[in-house]
């Protein structure tokens, strides 16, 4: 609410002079205490009414509004509008009823986010014909622990993995990747849930040095049919903060990494991560 628009709460109502005393004082003072008490009941009732007007128009703003609850001026990234693909004639959504598979029909290429304004590509994330390779995922991993990783998603049936990063004047770097496998039931089962509980990852990033769960991240910024998992680095942290992002949607995982020297942002990762969820609910 800006200055120009607060709102002035009027003056309680002025007593009237006194009069000389009759027989019929006392009604006409109580006729006054309910005119004013009515007076005031309906003032309370257009406050109310202005405040429930005003919390349907915030929850009723496009994602690119208030993405993740966010306000004007939080620092959040100014994306170009956002449009889904269109799906192959008569092809089912990812969570219509008749495709419990959770088969995302559209190319996965067309699912991912775009860069913000002003960020600068990481064009090494396209990969060959938009399609990334294995090892240049698990690059974002502990040396470790990639070969389990790698033998995970083998055996889980890894169909490709899209992939697009970008950097902000601030120097916030942001890396989405979303691998695509057979069913909803595969990535739930074998990765999602297993790999990424709530205490904090399977498998650490490369650099991270402690991570637990984000509890900050709010849960009215959730998009139906989409779970999701989020940590954040503690202090102290290591050369960059990270914070991380693990979305179940139908057959995809998601994979939302976001770095930056000193702190990386809340604000424009939660807007990231809804706007990515929106996509691919």
């Amino acid at each position: 609410m800006t200055e120009q628009q607060q709102i002035v709460v009027p003056a309680p109502p002025e007593e009237p002079p006194a009069v000389p005393a009759d027989p019929q004082a006392p009604v006409r003072k109580d006729r006054r205490v309910l005119r004013a008490a009515l007076r005031w009941t309906a003032a309370v009732v257009v406050f109310a009414a202005v405040g429930a007007g005003t919390a349907y128009g915030i929850t009723g703003l496009e994602r690119t509004d208030v993405p993740g609850l966010a306000t004007e001026s939080d620092g959040r990234w100014e994306y170009p509008p956002l449009t889904k693909p269109p799906l192959p004639s008569g092809s089912p959504g990812p969570q219509a009823e008749s495709n419990p598979a959770g088969t995302h029909h559209a190319d996965l290429r067309a699912l991912l986010l775009p860069a913000p304004k002003g960020a600068g590509e990481n064009e090494a994330l396209r990969g060959s014909d938009g399609w990334l390779a294995t090892e240049d995922f698990l690059k974002e991993y502990a040396k470790e622990d990639r070969d389990a990783f790698r033998q995970q998603l083998v055996d889980g049936g890894l169909r490709h993995i899209a992939a697009r990063g970008w950097t902000t004047e601030d120097g916030t770097r942001t890396r989405v990747y979303l691998l695509q496998f057979d069913t909803a039931a595969v990535v739930e089962d074998t990765f999602f849930r297993p790999l990424f509980p709530y205490g904090a990852p399977s498998h650490p990033v490369r650099g991270a040095v402690t991570v637990g769960p984000d509890e900050t991240f709010p849960e009215e910024a959730a998009v139906a049919g989409v779970q999701g998992r989020f940590y954040a680095e503690s202090r102290p942290y290591a050369a960059e903060h990270d914070r991380q992002a693990y979305l179940a949607a139908g057959d995809v995982l998601a994979v939302v990494l976001q770095s930056r020297k000193g702190t990386a942002h809340a604000v424009p990762f939660r807007q990231t991560v809804v706007l990515q969820s929106q996509l691919l609910g």
